[in-house]
């Protein structure tokens, strides 16, 4: 019989229809989502507990060795810009290695980044070398853009309603990083002859051991669309949708604010009399409130949304710099630094939320690389401003600490406007997208 004569019933019993799945199969289904979403999340908080530990003690460290080497007072903040500056020039290709190769890959190239910076690190310190030593920043700064992208990476095989709280609970992670970090400062800065080339030697071997939690990370790579029937979007289309463009400044400024005023705390607080440990304990607070409040941060954004999450972050980032302004006694530098935290909790999670809820699975790698690149970028920009005002504008450690949170004024009042503007633009709704 020929095929065009053939009716209907039997052309579909040579070629049946694709059927629905049963309920039995949605259930496994599920079952391997939730699996996964869980195995994931777990991995990248054991990663951020142990290799993150090494950011905590890179900036409680950097600038009081930078400024034991540099010959010029002024750029004993250059390590920690230089840090920031390879995360700022990192973040383009590592977000697109992640969307080619994978992010495991993308992360163990961050391990790497941060074991090189320990040794070239340690060594510089051994033979007093400043430019080495910011050789060694950079490598740093490698591995601290990998784990930017430890946010984007808990998002990835989550389910939408988990989505927010997969993100908060891997930058929980953190938490533990906050409590070993400095207190391995304290441990290994004297360790040696040479201060601080013991607490370079123990990164080294904090990113062997935290590398392992990758090997376990089961995500797939995002399966790109048809160009022909999906317009990719460029960079200039992205930075027009609203909610993307809000998002990538409010991450700017939670994170540059908080650099600025961090990277400075070290040197003020020494500077003002009191000893090194009182400034590892300070970071360490100030650390632990950055992350603690990640095990309902999620919540409160699944509840109020991201965008008021983020305006109580700037909030509290404008209460840490009245109480930086109000004196220099040990309690207010406790105080505003553990406001600090808090406020770069809610402003850059919740930032982050807003710009994962805006963009596509095909331009994951597009949208996070600019966004960090950007981020970055500005952070680069208040690390090198916070040694200058620290140092540089007034004739004591209290001046340079004044010069400092005055400096955030300008920045919270942008991406206030920002969120303002936003809140009444009739396009916001456009940003995100199914």
């Amino acid at each position: 019989m020929p095929w065009d004569t053939l009716s209907f019933k039997h052309r579909r019993f040579l070629h049946p229809l694709p059927s629905q799945p049963d309920e039995d199969t949605k259930v496994g289904m599920a079952d391997t989502t939730n699996s996964r979403q869980f195995r994931n999340v777990t991995a990248l908080i054991v990663a951020q507990m142990t290799i993150g530990a090494q950011l905590p003690m890179i900036f409680t460290i950097a600038g009081l060795a930078g400024q034991s080497m540099t010959p010029h007072v002024c750029l004993a903040t250059l390590p920690i810009s230089l840090l920031v500056f390879g995360s700022m020039t990192s973040a383009t290709w590592m977000s697109q290695t992640m969307q080619r190769f994978g992010r495991r890959t993308g992360f163990l190239i961050g391990s790497l980044g941060g074991g090189l910076g320990g040794i070239t690190g340690s060594y510089a310190l051994m033979i007093d070398s400043f430019i080495l030593f910011l050789v060694s920043s950079y490598f740093t700064g490698i591995y601290m853009s990998a784990h930017g992208f430890v946010r984007f990476a808990a998002a990835d095989t989550a389910s939408e309603s988990f989505r927010p709280r997969a993100i908060s609970y891997v930058m929980a992670g953190g938490l533990v990083a906050a409590l070993v970090g400095p207190q391995l400062v304290k441990v290994t800065a004297d360790a040696m002859v040479v201060p601080f080339a013991g607490t370079y030697i123990a990164v080294i071997i904090v990113n062997l051991v935290g590398s392992f939690a990758y090997m376990f990370l089961d995500i797939p790579r995002p399966k790109i669309k048809d160009s022909h029937h999906q317009h990719i979007r460029s960079y200039g289309e992205i930075l027009r949708t609203p909610k993307i463009a809000v998002a990538i400044v409010c991450a700017m400024v939670s994170y540059s604010l908080m650099n600025l005023v961090m990277t400075s705390t070290p040197l003020a607080v020494v500077g003002c009399g009191f000893g090194t440990d009182r400034a590892a304990d300070i970071v360490s607070s100030h650390v632990l409130a950055m992350f603690a409040p990640s095990f309902f941060t999620g919540h409160l954004i699944s509840r109020f949304g991201s965008q008021r999450i983020v305006a109580a972050g700037l909030m509290l980032l404008a209460c840490a710099g009245i109480i930086g302004l109000a004196g220099v006694a040990l309690t207010n530098f406790f105080a505003a630094l553990i406001l600090l935290g808090l406020g770069w909790n809610f402003g850059f999670i919740g930032a982050t939320a807003m710009l994962v809820e805006a963009h596509r699975p095909e331009e994951r790698g597009k949208v996070q690389g600019l966004n960090d690149l950007l981020v970055f970028g500005c952070v680069t920009i208040a690390s090198l401003a916070s040694g200058t005002l620290m140092n540089c504008t007034g004739g004591t450690a209290a001046e340079g600490w004044v010069a400092v949170n005055w400096a955030m004024l300008p920045f919270l009042l942008l991406a206030g406007i920002a969120l303002i503007w936003l809140a009444f633009n009739r396009q916001s709704s456009s940003g995100k997208l199914a």
